[in-house]
């Protein structure tokens, strides 16, 4: 390429300039929010274990499980719910940490309180 060309195209040449380093989230909210979404994805997996055990008896006794099936769809939609907000233009302005301990502290609490009441009716 003719030098006068990359000159007009892209402006003097200049050395690369160093990578700026990546700004991490607060060490504190980084933690709070890691520490929400593992309660809630364990809620949730106790949830799904006790609902997966509870179809396998209920089939195995040949009744219907629609019974059991319904109030399971709740999940999804509350998982919606979550990526609806999470697509909230406010939210989205949030940094990345700050977004994660917010859903994380909306997504946290009906599962954890399911969990509970079906840990302590279950024994």
């Amino acid at each position: 390429m003719n030098p006068s060309t990359q000159a007009a195209l892209y402006g003097p040449w200049q050395p690369a300039q160093p990578a700026q380093p990546a700004r991490g989230g607060r060490p504190v909210v980084v933690v709070l929010a890691a520490l929400l979404w593992a309660v809630t994805a364990l809620s949730v997996s106790l949830i799904g274990g006790l609902a997966c055990i509870a179809l396998l008896w209920t089939a195995a006794a040949g009744e219907p499980a629609a019974g059991l099936v319904l109030p399971l769809l709740l999940i999804p939609a509350g998982a919606a719910g979550i990526t609806a907000l999470a697509r909230a233009p406010r939210v989205r302005a949030l940094t990345a940490s700050t977004r994660m301990l917010l859903l994380g502290a909306v997504a946290c609490p009906v599962p954890t309180a399911l969990a509970v009441w079906l840990w302590a009716l279950t024994g």
